[in-house]
């Protein structure tokens, strides 16, 4: 039985028990969940262990939440359209002149946070280091040519929608995505959420635990991919499901291979570049804190205008995904709520990270949330847990 810790307000004990029921039933071993209503906090959980020395998943655990991270960098790209330094229907190379080249130069700048681009991937190879390293990827990204006619059909961007957009940013604001999220979003808030984290503090992340179980130790940190206790990889199975030249695998381990071995996200290397669609390092609390900030007066601080979080939730493409292949209605960086995106139904949004972690908020009941875990599940986004935390908080906030 996982020990539960935190609080929760009257009226949300619906919440608590899918929280607690989702470590009985659905295989949770550390995990944390937030809950804001109106602006004030109602809910604030942690239970499980962090990792295989059984130390506790509490309030100073620290997880990645793979693309979870990417509703964070498209609220600095729309802080930055709001006050007027960036806009969505210029074309990119305006901002970014290299861009242009292989015919992107009429790309605009929307087309990035809906994944039309058609830039899932660079069309070379590259390793590790040069994934780690912002510039490479900026500019083999710039030279490379679309997989399809950008704004003809849209694909998830798993990985490289984060240097995409990061980039624009930082040639508007003259800051890299981290340093630009940290001032402008968590520092206002007063979260603990980065995009590269401090190695200051490393010490405080849980490891993830891979799909088919805990190894040990857990998610091959030191064994590697090479352990006898390595389960599965993701890209191997997808590559059994749809063939090998399915384009989920090279949008998940983008940029040019970089990523194909799931291990490498518990490097402490990893957490600290700024992969601005995927490392994101944070706990619920703050997840949520930043997604209540988007629809109430949060702590004093509400992070976008209401107008800029109407613009930015209009679902911008409809139909099949030519990534994921089932249809997400992807917004400005967000997902919405959609069969295969389930969030609180109307005009609620947010973004869920590969293995679990979801951010949602919804602009009508001004609800914010965030879960985040060390245990992944299969699965782009939501799964059994997150969606037992959803249907809860849905029957106590009327």
């Amino acid at each position: 039985m996982a020990e539960i810790r935190g609080h929760v307000a009257d009226g949300f004990q619906a919440v608590a028990d899918a929280f607690e029921s989702n470590f009985d039933q659905h295989g949770d071993v550390g995990a944390g969940f937030s809950l804001y209503v109106e602006g004030d906090e109602v809910v604030s959980l942690t239970g499980g262990v962090a990792d295989a020395d059984g130390n506790p998943y509490d309030d100073d655990t620290l997880q990645l939440v793979f693309s979870t991270t990417k509703g964070a960098t498209a609220i600095c790209a729309h802080l930055l359209v709001e006050r007027g330094l960036l806009d969505l229907d210029a074309p990119v190379a305006d901002y970014w002149p290299e861009f242009a080249a292989a015919d992107k130069d009429r790309v605009p700048v929307r087309w990035l946070l809906s994944h039309q681009t058609g830039l899932v991937d660079v069309d070379r190879s590259m390793s590790l280091d040069e994934a780690l390293d912002w510039d490479s990827v900026a500019k083999a990204l710039a030279e490379s040519a679309p997989l399809w006619e950008p704004g003809t059909q849209h694909g998830y961007h798993a990985i490289t929608y984060g240097w995409l957009v990061g980039e624009v940013v930082r040639r508007v604001s003259g800051r890299d995505i981290g340093t630009f999220f940290a001032e402008e979003v968590a520092a206002p808030l007063g979260l603990d959420f980065w995009i590269g984290l401090p190695e200051s503090q490393h010490h405080r992340v849980a490891p993830l635990i891979p799909m088919s179980g805990i190894a040990e130790p857990m998610m091959l940190a030191e064994e590697g991919p090479g352990s006898d206790e390595a389960p599965p990889s993701l890209i191997a199975m997808l590559e059994q499901l749809l063939g090998p030249d399915n384009l989920v695998g090279r949008a998940l381990t983008a940029p040019g291979g970089a990523f194909t071995e799931e291990h490498v996200w518990n490097e402490p290397r990893v957490w600290s570049a700024r992969i601005p669609a995927a490392n994101g390092i944070t706990n619920a609390p703050s997840l949520a804190r930043m997604y209540s900030s988007l629809v109430a007066d949060t702590d004093g601080v509400r992070t976008l205008q209401s107008e800029t979080v109407d613009r930015a939730i209009v679902p911008q493409v409809s139909g099949p995904d030519s990534v994921l292949i089932f249809p997400i209605p992807f917004a400005l960086g967000f997902m919405t709520h959609s069969e295969f995106s389930p969030f609180l139904g109307g005009r609620s949004f947010g973004h869920g990270g590969a293995g679990g972690s979801l951010g949602f908020a919804d602009p009508d009941r001004r609800i914010g949330g965030g879960y985040v875990m060390n245990k992944m599940h299969m699965g782009l986004t939501g799964d059994p847990r997150n969606i037992a935390l959803l249907e809860a908080v849905d029957r106590s906030v009327t």
